[in-house]
Formats: structure tokens, C-alpha cells, sequence
């Protein structure tokens, strides 16, 4: 595959001196959205310090940016910058796996103090919480068989794309292309499955995920690279939670100053897209597009 430019955009944090966080597995059920709906008051940055743990909310199937590794430990991307979040708090950290669908109820409910699960920033999603400002830039991308590649999102009028429920993949097809069918997932692996399996003709989502799976997975192209708008990738904490944004912001600028993202890329996303993809092509350092 040429290599793309995903539309580089400013980029963010700082040093790999990341802290092991001693994160075990997924506990059972513990991917499900919070039962009850009314919000809960978000802990202040004060209040994590006094607990001694910080809870984050990742992917644990989204490899290679949050997902569990043959260990049972969390590793990717936004797990590096989690561990650093915890290590400048002075806290554990504890990783709670989420679905792309339960995001936002996880911080609703004070099941987790911060999202850092390749969540898009969307107008949106800003309504129902507070983002960050950015680390990672992407857009859409769509992933189908080498023999019978999907380059153009018109190809897919009448036929059956995947996504994720809860993705911005899912909502940019039903405003902008309704007369593609959609099959949805809750879980990234099961959205892979059917694409392997042939229960779809192409799997949209954001393009660092479809660049990274068709990379590990032979038979597979990113026939569109870029889909819809250039958008970012934030940390989102509860709406209001101004102490705990207010930190996280202060933090992106420190980290800035170590090309901390550079070096988490070089750890985590460049072993997986080799030359096709450059740092500066996603990364974000200093929280500033």
C-alpha cells in the first residue's frame, strides 16, 4: 500500500517514561453500560489523589490502540498515555473495558473518571461530555476483500457495510450514504469476524483501525484511506469536571514538550504500519492541531 497522508495535524505529549500499570483483563460483564442513567458526581483530581487509583476507561479489543495483550495486561496507544496520566496523578491505575456505545455512559455514571478509547470529538458528543483537547487526528477509512476492494464509499449503495454501534462510522453512513445497508456490532471483533467471514461487503471505521487490520491481515486493502472530515481523538471526562479537564490539558502541554506521542507511536503504531503510515501523519503533541 503507498503511504497515505492522513492530513497531519499538530501533535501532543511527551516522554516514555510510562508506568507500568498493573492492569489485569477485562472482568466478566464488565463491558456492559451502567443500568442506572442518572449522572454521578465526577471525582476532582484532589479527590483521585486521596483514592490512590485512577479509573480509565479503554478498548480491550481495539488493537493497537487499547486492547489486551497474551499477558491478559491492557497495552496500545491510549494505554501508554493512560499509564502516564496515572504515574503524573501519583496513582494505580485501574482500566475498565468499554464498548464504543457505553463511552458515554461509563463517565455519566462515575463508572470511570476518563475515557481514553479512541473517542472522536464530535458536536455531538460534547453535549454529554467534556473533551480534552486532542492527541491523535483521524478520519474514516473503509477496509473489504482485495478482490473485490471498495476505493470509492458509492460502491457500497446496495450492498452491506459493517461498522460499530456508537462510532462515528455508524452515524456519518446514515446521514451522508442511507442507501448503504448496515450491519452492526457492539465489539471490534465481532465487526472483524464478519468481515472475514464475508457477512460484508467492506468494514467502515476509523481509518488508523481499517490501516492497522489490513496490515495484520492478508487479503485485505484500505481501498479509502480518508472518509468523511479530518477529526480528533480526545480524552473525555464527565460534563463538568472542569478540575480534572483543567489538569488534563496543563498535562497535554507538559507532555508536548517530550514528543511524548512521537515515542508512543514509535512503541505501539509503528511496529504495525511499518512504513505505510508516519507519525506525523496521526500524531497530535502539545494538545494543538
Amino acid at each position: 500500500m503507498s503511504r497515505i497522508n492522513i492530513k497531519p495535524l499538530a501533535l501532543l505529549l511527551a516522554p516514555l517514561a510510562v508506568l507500568t500499570a498493573c492492569a489485569a483483563g477485562p472482568a466478566e460483564g464488565a463491558n456492559e453500560a451502567p443500568s442506572d442513567s442518572g449522572a454521578v458526581g465526577a471525582r476532582t483530581v484532589q479527590q483521585i489523589k486521596d483514592a490512590g487509583s485512577i479509573k480509565i476507561g479503554v478498548f480491550s479489543d481495539k488493537a493497537p490502540f487499547g486492547y489486551v495483550d497474551s499477558s491478559g495486561q491492557y497495552a496500545g496507544y491510549d494505554v501508554v498515555y493512560g499509564n502516564r496520566v496515572a504515574q503524573d496523578l501519583g496513582v494505580k491505575v485501574e482500566y475498565v473495558p468499554v464498548e464504543a456505545a457505553s463511552r458515554v455512559a461509563f463517565l455519566e455514571t462515575g463508572k470511570v473518571d476518563l475515557i481514553l478509547a479512541n473517542f472522536t470529538v464530535t458536536a455531538e458528543r460534547a453535549e454529554k461530555v467534556d473533551f480534552a483537547n486532542p492527541y491523535l487526528k483521524v478520519s474514516l477509512g473503509v477496509a473489504s476483500p482485495e478482490s473485490a476492494p471498495i476505493t470509492d464509499i458509492f460502491q457500497l449503495n446496495g450492498k452491506n457495510a459493517i461498522v460499530v454501534k456508537g462510532t462515528t462510522a455508524e452515524t456519518y453512513l446514515e446521514a451522508n450514504n442511507p442507501e448503504v445497508k448496515l450491519t452492526k456490532f457492539e465489539q471490534y471483533t465481532e465487526a472483524t469476524s464478519a468481515l472475514l467471514d464475508g457477512r460484508g461487503d467492506a468494514w467502515v471505521t476509523d481509518n488508523t483501525e481499517a490501516l492497522a487490520w489490513t496490515q495484520a491481515n492478508k487479503g485485505f486493502v484500505t481501498g479509502i484511506t480518508t472518509l468523511g472530515p479530518a477529526d480528533t481523538i480526545a480524552g473525555a471526562v464527565q460534563k463538568g469536571n472542569t478540575d480534572l479537564l483543567n489538569w488534563l490539558n496543563e498535562e497535554l502541554v507538559t507532555l508536548g514538550k517530550e514528543n511524548f506521542f512521537h515515542k508512543d507511536f514509535t512503541e505501539t503504531l509503528e511496529p504495525v504500519y511499518g512504513t505505510t503510515v508516519s507519525a506525523d501523519d496521526l500524531v497530535v503533541e502539545g494538545g494543538k492541531v
